[in-house]
C-alpha cells in the first residue's frame, strides 16, 4: 500500500484538499490507481484538467525509478499509516497524508520548541533568537522552525552549532534549499536534525505554501516562541495555529513604536505568555530546574580564524572596520566569522557593524 501512497503524494498537480476528495471517493490510493479512466473523469470535486493530468501520470509512473531518485537524494517518504509517522502530526485534523524527510525525524516524546519571527529582524532580534536557540539545545530541547532568513535561521543555526537537534519544515520540496542563502544551514540540519515537507520533491516554493506549512511547525512543537513580528506576518499565523492546537505561545515584548514589536505585543495583549526571561521557556516546557541534556561548562574552544576575530572584539563597542584592521583578515571573512560568533552566543551586535563580547562565557 505504501507504494500507492507514494504515487499519490508525489502528484504535483494535487494538494491535500484534492487528495482528501479522491480518497473519500475511491477509499484508497490503490483503488484510485487502478480505477477505470471513465470513473475518474466522471467524479465530482476535482477540476477536469487535474483529473486528466492524474490519468496521464499513473500511466507513466515508475515505482522503481521514483524510489531510486529519492534514495539518490537521501529522501525518505513516510505515509500517515507508517509507525514512524510523527505522532504530533497525527493529532492534526488536516494532517498530511505523507511526508518527505531528509535527515532524521524529531525524537518522539522529546521536548520541542518552535522559534519563529521576522525575516528582516533587528540585530537585537537576531541575537535573541541565536541565544534562545543555543540554550534550548543545551537543555536538550529540539528546535523547530522554517529555515527562513532572520529569526528562524538564527535560532536553528545556533541550536546545531551548540550540538543540539533542529528540524525545518519547508514550503517546497525537501530537495530544494529555500532560501538559497541558507545552503550551509540546510546541510547542517540534514546532519544534526532534519528537513521535512508535505510537498513532493521538486515542488518549488510558492508564497501560499508557507502559511499552510506553518500548521506543521506548531504541531511538531510543545510551545511556540515568537521573536519580533509585524502585525501581519506568517509568524502570527503560526502563533494562531498553535493556540488552536492547544500549544503555549510565548512572545518577546518590545517597544511600542517599533514595527517589529507590534505583532509580539499584540499576541501578549491577546493572552500569549510574556517571555520576560529565558527560564520562562523551561517553565512552559515543564523543565524548570532540570539539568537533563544541559551542556557541561567547558573551556571555550574556537577554530583559528574564530579565535583571531574573537580576540579582536572587546567588552566595549568596537566597529567592524577596527576589528578588520586588528586581525588583518578580509572584511567578508571577518563579517562571516562575527555572525558565527553571534550565533554561538559569544558576542553581540550593539549597533550596525558594532560588536561587543558577551559576559560570563565559559
Amino acid at each position: 500500500m505504501e507504494k500507492y501512497w507514494l504515487w499519490l503524494c508525489t502528484r504535483k498537480e494535487l494538494y491535500r484538499p484534492q487528495i482528501a476528495c479522491l480518497l473519500q471517493y475511491f477509499q484508497s490510493p490503490e483503488n484510485l490507481f487502478y480505477a477505470p479512466d471513465r470513473q475518474v473523469l466522471e467524479m465530482q470535486g476535482i477540476p477536469q484538467r487535474q483529473k486528466e493530468m492524474l490519468l496521464a501520470d499513473r500511466k507513466e509512473w515508475d515505482y522503481e525509478k521514483t524510489m531510486h531518485e529519492l534514495e539518490k537524494k537521501g529522501i525518505r517518504f513516510i505515509s500517515f499509516f507508517q509507525p514512524e509517522y510523527p505522532a504530533r502530526l497525527r493529532e492534526l485534523s488536516d494532517y498530511p497524508f505523507g511526508i518527505f524527510v531528509k535527515g532524521a525525524l524529531p525524537k518522539p516524546g522529546g521536548p520541542a520548541a518552535a522559534v519563529i519571527g521576522a525575516r528582516r529582524c533587528s540585530a537585537y532580534g537576531r541575537e535573541k533568537a541565536g541565544r534562545i536557540g543555543r540554550i534550548l539545545a543545551e537543555r536538550g530541547v529540539q528546535v523547530v522552525s522554517g529555515m527562513a532568513l532572520g529569526v528562524d535561521g538564527a535560532a536553528q543555526n545556533a541550536a546545531v552549532c551548540a550540538g543540539g537537534k533542529s528540524f525545518s519544515v519547508l514550503g517546497c520540496g525537501v530537495d530544494i534549499c529555500y532560501p538559497r542563502e541558507h545552503i550551509g544551514l540546510y546541510d547542517r540540519l540534514c546532519q544534526s536534525g532534519g528537513i521535512l515537507s508535505e510537498y513532493p520533491p521538486g515542488m518549488p516554493p510558492v508564497s501560499w505554501h508557507f502559511p499552510v506549512r506553518n500548521r506543521l511547525i506548531s504541531a511538531l512543537a510543545d510551545c511556540v516562541i515568537v521573536i519580533e513580528a509585524k502585525e501581519r506576518s506568517g509568524s502570527l499565523i503560526t502563533a494562531d495555529l498553535a493556540a488552536e492546537q492547544g500549544k503555549d505561545v510565548l512572545a518577546v515584548p518590545g517597544r511600542m513604536e517599533d514595527p517589529l514589536s507590534r505583532g509580539c505585543n499584540r499576541l501578549i495583549a491577546q493572552g500569549a505568555g510574556i517571555l520576560w526571561e529565558e527560564e520562562e521557556i523551561f517553565r512552559c516546557l515543564g523543565l524548570e530546574g532540570t539539568t537533563e541534556g544541559k551542556s557541561e561548562n567547558k573551556k571555550l574552544v574556537l577554530e583559528k580564524k574564530e579565535n583571531m576575530v574573537y580576540s579582536g572584539v572587546d567588552f566595549h563597542d568596537k566597529s567592524l572596520d577596527t576589528i578588520c584592521r586588528q586581525v588583518s583578515l578580509p572584511r567578508a571573512e571577518v563579517l562571516e566569522t562575527l555572525v558565527s560568533l553571534q550565533l554561538r552566543g559569544l558576542i553581540k551586535e550593539t549597533a550596525k557593524n558594532y560588536y561587543v563580547k558577551v559576559q560570563n562565557v565559559p
